[in-house]
């Protein structure tokens, strides 16, 4: 009767330890998910990219489509392995430093900009985070480079080139207007590039005998103003050398253009699809999709320093 009841205790011993042995082999496992699930998590996290633009979302619409199809190229699907954060000043430069602080606050893995105004104001905000520009007219003059082969900082991406075609564009007018005497010149003198832009229009202007006429225009309430002092003073056509303040308004200068009986020529293909006569310049759109490939160079980890600063390669001449 003893060596049966010793064996149920012994058996009852063997079951409790296979218990035991059992849970510790139940839990050490879930350490193990719970610990490679975490890993896997970090493994795959997600990159946010910040898009930051001078205007509004409808002025950047082109870009930003162009943008993201050269990510689609690379195998970059938005809201699945890549998210994007926008942010718009609406022409108001006050509000850049604020929109960069936004960016910067849900730690972006890198900032794409839309022109040299934003670049400038991200530059001040970060020296850190990559920064790819998907458009400026000058990045050495500027400051953003050290030199286009070999950046040297957090800052590289496409340079458009806009100063050297302002000459070229009043040579277009020549040819459309082949009597062409005196020319309106609008621009934003605070804008990055303008002095340059309207050096070489100068120059172009005195190889071909045509008077230059300078208009300032700091803001978009100063636009129907130029355009009265351009009649006033017999202009025969009328030159934007480019800026924010013009991109926001440009079915407005389509029209005061017509009524005012100028040829305008434009700096962005946009202002002719809102009825504006003639533009020529770099192609944004192309610039913008090219972005992308710097996106996914650094991503892999390459160092904005190491990536050169490239030129355009396509042109656009649109006519109305």
């Amino acid at each position: 009767m003893t060596d049966v009841r010793g064996r149920k205790s012994e058996v009852s011993r063997r079951t409790a330890l296979n218990a035991l042995l059992s849970s510790l082999c139940f839990l050490a496992g879930l350490l193990f998910a719970l610990c490679d699930s975490v890993g896997a998590q970090q493994r795959t996290k997600v990159p946010r990219i910040g898009f930051l633009g001078a205007t509004s979302s409808s002025a950047n619409l082109d870009r930003v489509e162009a943008f993201r199809q050269g990510l689609r190229e690379l195998g970059y699907i938005e809201g699945q392995n890549i998210l994007i954060e926008y942010r718009y000043a609406q022409g108001r430069f006050d509000r850049l430093p604020a929109l960069a602080a936004e960016l910067l606050a849900l730690k972006v893995d890198i900032i794409v900009t839309g022109g040299s105004s934003v670049t400038r104001r991200v530059k001040q905000a970060t020296d850190t985070i990559p920064i790819v520009m998907t458009n400026d007219n000058d990045p050495v003059g500027d400051g953003f480079v050290t030199n286009l082969a070999r950046p040297g900082g957090n800052i590289t991406g496409l340079a458009t080139l806009t100063p050297d075609l302002s000459g070229k564009r009043l040579e277009l007018l020549k040819e459309i207007i082949p009597k062409l005497s005196r020319v309106a010149v609008l621009g934003t003198s605070t804008e990055p590039g303008i002095a340059q832009s309207l050096k070489e229009t100068e120059l172009a202007a005195g190889a071909l005998k045509v008077q230059l006429q300078y208009l300032a225009v700091p803001g978009p309430k100063d636009i129907e103003a130029a355009f009265r002092e351009a009649s006033k003073e017999r202009a025969d056509a009328v030159l934007l050398l480019g800026g924010s303040v013009f991109v926001l308004q440009r079915k407005q200068i389509a029209a005061l253009a017509v009524e005012s009986r100028l040829p305008a020529i434009h700096y962005r293909h946009e202002f002719v699809e809102d009825g504006g006569l003639i533009s020529y310049a770099t192609s944004l759109t192309d610039l913008s999709r090219r972005a992308a490939t710097y996106v996914d160079k650094i991503l892999k980890g390459a160092k904005p320093a190491d990536l050169p600063v490239e030129e355009p390669t396509k042109f656009e001449l649109v006519i109305n």
